[in-house]
């Protein structure tokens, strides 16, 4: 496996946390009127970036997981600003479980793996799991764990779980996808980040990671003959 590819997917996750631990400050200048859960998910395909901009905004604070896939169009919007606010309301609801109990473990797990505490964070995150296994960013954040641990079968198994929930999980599809081609499995490696590329065209350097697993699958073939 290529260097690039070793050395990408430990940023990818660093990314993602940030994102999760912060509120999507692009777009700050965007409108402040209050929106209704309803009116949010309208405004989303409002002609105004400023307005699809409040409405993801809004929609943080009355939506959840499920609301997630009504943002995905946005990740590719014509607007940079909004690509930027669209990513991080994604990681935002994905994080949303629609129970309050649960979300308040879920903001331990995280504050735990910000304090590096990642046994205790995973201790966290497997309880969620235990209580509510619907929850796929549960899954995600020990998966991530467990990848930056070094223990990569535990990893791959729970971005399994990851995927049988949420399909478009970009993050975990990405982080799959690196596990996999360090296993020699480059073409399924390659058909996850593609499938992550069409929810996300923006993810980090998801172009020069493809071009990488098409070197190796090339690579692949050449020794097989």
């Amino acid at each position: 496996m290529s260097r690039f590819l070793r050395h990408t997917l430990p940023l990818i996750c660093r990314l993602a946390f940030a994102l999760v631990l912060c509120t999507a400050n692009a777009g700050h200048a965007a409108s402040e009127e209050k929106l209704n859960y309803q009116q949010a998910r309208k405004a989303l395909s409002h002609s105004d970036p400023l307005r699809r901009i409040n409405g993801m905004q809004q929609l943080v604070k009355w939506g959840s997981a499920k609301d997630a896939t009504s943002v995905y169009t946005l990740l590719d919007d014509a607007e940079p600003s909004v690509r930027q606010v669209a990513l991080a309301t994604v990681w935002q609801l994905w994080g949303k479980s629609g129970d309050a109990t649960i979300d308040k473990l879920y903001q331990e797990g995280l504050d735990r793996m910000q304090d590096g505490d990642m046994s205790k964070a995973i201790t966290v995150f497997s309880d969620i799991i235990a209580k509510r296994p619907a929850f796929a960013e549960a899954w995600n954040k020990r998966a991530t764990i467990y990848y930056m641990n070094g223990e990569y079968d535990l990893s791959m198994q729970d971005c399994e779980e990851v995927l049988k929930r949420l399909p478009q999980h970009f993050g975990a599809l990405v982080g799959y996808a690196q596990m996999l081609a360090e296993r020699s499995q480059p073409e399924r490696a390659l058909e996850l980040m593609e499938r992550a590329s069409k929810v996300n065209p923006y993810i980090v350097n998801i172009e020069l990671m493809m071009a990488a697993l098409r070197v190796q699958i090339e690579n692949k073939r050449k020794n097989m003959v």
